[in-house]
């Protein structure tokens, strides 16, 4: 199955299954988390964060599970899972004991892949204008202050993050 959201360091892929459930890869063959850097890191826990609340508005879960292991694929991958009480292993993991036949109704995983896609997009363009304003702000604090490049972008980060925290 092709990856349903693609970047330059990750992919989102759907795992076929019963309930709602995605990974995300790295695509650097990264084993541990500790070897990936800080922005992949970021991007891994932007996208963990916004994957869990989009399956938490559409499906409405019992629980939201979230796991790495690699012990099978010792290659950086997050395994994100919405649960119901009536899914076929709950509340086992779902590489656990089976413990009824399940009985599940849920919305079509194309509604969610198009919802998630949708607001994918919004966080990537918000991204953008964020980056673009951060650069606008330090050349103009450079220009005013007659800063060195790094030191007007630290000031710029300063200023942006005071106007973004009552988001």
């Amino acid at each position: 199955m092709p990856p349903i959201h693609e970047t330059d360091t990750l992919t989102i892929e759907i795992e076929p299954n019963e309930i709602p459930w995605l990974k995300i890869f790295t695509k650097e063959p990264y084993k541990e988390m500790s070897e990936a850097p800080q922005s992949v890191k970021r991007e891994i826990y932007t996208l963990l964060d916004l994957i869990e609340k989009t399956m938490i508005a559409y499906y409405t879960p019992d629980k939201i599970n979230i796991a790495s292991f690699g012990n099978y694929v010792p290659h950086l991958h997050w395994h994100i899972m919405a649960r119901f009480k009536n899914d076929s292993y709950f509340p086992e993991p779902m590489w656990g004991t089976k413990q009824r036949e399940s009985n599940l109704t849920l919305p079509s995983m194309e509604g969610f892949v198009t919802l998630l896609q949708e607001r994918l997009s919004k966080n990537e363009n918000m991204l953008e204008r964020y980056s673009r304003l951060l650069y606008i702000k330090a050349k103009e604090i450079e220009e005013e202050r007659n800063l060195p490049p790094m030191e007007a972008l630290k000031e710029a980060l300063l200023f942006i993050e005071g106007e973004m925290s009552g988001y």
